[in-house]
C-alpha cells in the first residue's frame, strides 16, 4: 500500500486515515447493501457492537495487541452473535427485532465488562482496547490497510462469484428455495459479508458508530437509482466519498475521525432525501406546487371560456368575483395565462381567450369530458391488460382504439363526455 499513500499529498498519519476512512466507507456501502435491502439493517449495528467482547478474548487469549488477532476475534464473535441472533428468533415466539436487541445488549455488556476486567491489569499492551468501541482512525498502519483492502477484495470476488442466486435470494426468497437454492446457507452467507464490514471498520469508527457507515451510503444511493448494480456501486463509491470527506474534515478540524465520518454520513442522507432527482422532498414538492398551479390555471381557463359563452366578456376581477377558487389564485392564473399568450383585453380592461387559449381550454375540455368517460364506461372496456391509465394524457395511455371505442360507449349512451 506505500505506492498509494505516496500518492496522496499529504503525511504519511494523514495519508493513511484517508486511504482507511475510503476503503471502510467502499466495503460498508456494498456489504451493507445487502442487509439494508433485505430490511435486516439493525442486524449491523447488533454483530458491531458483537465483536466488542471477540476484540477482547482475542486479547487474553494472545496476550498481543496484534491488528489481524484482534480482527479474527472480533469477525468470530460477530459470527456467533449471528448465529445466536438466527437461533433465537427461530425456536420461540421471539420477533426479529426482539432478538437483535438481545444479541446488541448481551454482546455489548459483555465487552465492557471484558475491557473493564483487562484495565484492572498493569499490563501495558492492553493500552488503547477502548479504541474499538469509539473508533481511532489515527492508530491504523500501513499493514492495517493491507487487512482493510484484502478482506474488501474477497468479499467483493465472493459477490460476483454468487451474484445470481446472491440476487434471488435477496429478493424473493420463496422463489430462491423453490428453485433448488440453499436459501439458508444465502443468508448466512450475506450476514458474514455483513461481518466483514464490520471487521474492516470497527477499529477505524467503533462498535458504537459502525452501523452509520453500514446504512447510511445505502441510502443515498437508494434515493438515486433503482436497480441492485446501480445500488451496489454508488453506495459504494458513496461511501468512500463520506469517509474520505470525514476523514479530511476531522483532520482539520482537530476532531475524532469516526464521528465525523458519521455525521457527514448523515449529512449525505438528508441532502439525498431532499435533493435526490424524481424522489427527493424538494422535488416532490416543486412537483406538487407545478401541478397544483396548473390546476387553476386550466380551472380558470375553464371558467373564462364558459363565461365567454354564457355573455359578454368579463374583467379580471368579474372573474375573480364568478370564480369559486380563492381570488389570489385566480389572478395569479391569469398572470400565467396572459404571460403564455392565450388572453387579450381591450380598451376596457375586459378578457379575451386568444386563438391559442381557445385552443387550450377545447383541449383541457376534451380531456376532462374523456376521463369522465373513462370513469363511467371504462369497465365495460375489453383491456388486454389491467391498466391505470394517465388522467392528463388518456389517449396516450389507452390508445387511440380503445379511446375510440370509449367515447363511441359514451356517446350510444347519450352522455356525450360528462354528465
Amino acid at each position: 500500500m506505500g505506492w498509494l499513500i505516496d500518492l496522496v499529498p499529504l503525511s504519511y498519519t494523514s495519508s493513511v486515515v484517508l486511504i482507511g476512512a475510503a476503503i471502510l466507507g467502499l466495503t460498508a456501502g456494498v456489504l451493507g447493501s445487502f442487509a439494508v435491502l433485505r430490511e435486516r439493517s439493525l442486524v449491523g449495528d447488533a454483530l458491531s457492537h458483537a465483536a466488542l467482547p471477540g476484540v477482547a478474548i482475542a486479547f487474553i487469549v494472545t496476550g498481543a495487541k496484534d491488528a489481524s488477532s484482534l480482527a479474527v476475534g472480533a469477525g468470530l464473535a460477530c459470527l456467533v452473535g449471528a448465529l445466536l441472533m438466527v437461533a433465537i428468533e427461530r425456536t420461540g415466539r421471539i420477533r426479529p427485532d426482539a432478538a437483535i436487541g438481545v444479541v446488541l445488549a448481551g454482546f455489548f455488556s459483555l465487552g465492557i465488562v471484558l475491557l473493564t476486567y483487562l484495565s484492572n491489569f498493569n499490563n501495558a499492551n492492553q493500552a488503547g482496547l477502548d479504541t474499538y468501541l469509539f473508533g481511532q482512525a489515527a492508530g491504523l498502519l500501513e499493514r492495517d490497510l493491507a487487512i482493510m483492502a484484502a478482506l474488501a477484495t474477497t468479499s467483493f470476488a465472493l459477490i460476483a462469484i454468487a451474484w445470481r442466486p446472491l440476487k434471488t435470494t435477496l429478493f424473493d426468497p420463496a422463489f430462491a428455495g423453490s428453485v433448488g437454492l440453499p436459501v439458508r446457507a444465502l443468508e448466512v452467507a450475506m450476514t458474514a459479508l455483513l461481518v466483514i464490514a464490520v471487521v474492516v471498520g470497527i477499529r477505524t469508527v467503533g462498535a458504537i458508530l459502525m452501523v452509520g457507515l453500514l446504512i447510511a451510503p445505502v441510502v443515498i444511493a437508494r434515493q438515486l437509482v433503482g436497480t441492485l448494480p446501480r445500488v451496489l456501486a454508488l453506495a459504494g463509491v458513496a461511501g468512500a466519498v463520506v469517509g474520505a470527506s470525514g476523514a479530511l474534515l476531522s483532520q482539520s478540524a482537530e476532531l475524532p475521525t469516526g464521528p465525523v465520518i458519521v455525521l457527514v454520513a448523515v449529512a449525505g442522507v438528508i441532502a439525498a432525501l431532499l435533493l435526490a432527482p424524481g424522489r427527493g422532498i424538494a422535488w416532490r414538492w416543486r412537483r406538487l406546487v407545478r401541478d397544483r398551479r396548473r390546476a387553476e390555471t386550466e380551472g380558470t381557463l375553464i371558467d373564462l371560456e364558459t363565461a365567454l359563452h354564457a355573455g359578454p366578456p368579463p374583467t379580471a376581477e368579474e372573474l375573480v368575483l364568478a370564480s369559486a377558487r380563492p381570488a389570489s389564485a385566480v389572478r395569479r392564473a391569469l398572470r400565467d395565462l396572459d404571460r403564455a399568450g392565450m388572453l387579450s383585453r381591450d380598451g376596457d380592461g375586459r378578457v379575451f381567450l386568444s386563438e391559442s387559449g381557445a385552443a387550450a381550454a377545447h383541449a383541457v375540455i376534451e380531456r376532462r369530458d374523456l376521463w369522465s368517460a373513462w370513469l363511467e364506461h371504462g369497465w365495460r372496456l375489453d383491456l388486454p391488460d389491467a391498466r391505470e391509465p394517465n388522467p392528463a394524457d388518456l389517449r396516450g395511455s389507452l390508445g387511440d382504439q380503445v379511446t375510440d371505442r370509449l367515447l363511441s360507449l359514451s356517446a350510444d349512451d347519450g352522455g356525450g363526455g360528462a354528465r
